[in-house]
């Protein structure tokens, strides 16, 4: 079975996120999407509100499973038996980061494959960390996420 993980903080999950995902499932038997908890940033929305958002916006798509992580990614894909990870790029600044993460977790152990997928134009300039300053700031964000997400905010 060919699984791979779909890593970040989903602070919120975006239309760029679901876009790579929906793109990369043909590519697997199943993704689980890893919302890994990084205690040097702090969290927007709360660990169980981004796991309700994302199963709801997920909720048609047998192969997708949500879970959550702590410490190295590379060990959540050993405990999950992922043997991919799935990356999102959306800038040239982006892959040069990812690039580095990758080398490292190649590293850190190498069969385990990322797999970088360019994200559409019109999806170039959504960040989460853009969203979340709207949100913070009382904007509409609804162009920018799931609906979705949109109906559990």
């Amino acid at each position: 079975m060919k699984i791979a993980l779909f890593p970040g903080s989903f602070d919120p999950v975006t239309k760029a996120h679901v876009d790579i995902l929906k793109r990369a499932l043909p590519l697997f038997d199943k993704v689980v999407i890893g919302i890994g908890l990084n205690s040097t940033k702090a969290a927007y929305l709360n660990l169980e509100k981004r796991k309700e958002i994302l199963r709801a916006v997920f909720a048609d798509e047998p192969k997708v499973e949500v879970q959550t992580y702590e410490g190295l990614t590379v060990e959540f894909c050993k405990k999950i038996d992922a043997k991919y990870m799935i990356r999102g790029i959306r800038t040239v600044s982006d892959f040069e980061y990812e690039k580095a993460i990758a080398q490292m977790n190649h590293a850190l152990a190498p069969d385990i494959e990322s797999i970088f997928i360019v994200s559409k134009p019109g999806y170039s300039s959504i960040s989460s960390t853009i969203v979340r300053d709207i949100m913070r700031n009382n904007g509409d964000v609804s162009q920018f996420i799931p609906k979705e997400a949109v109906n559990l905010l």
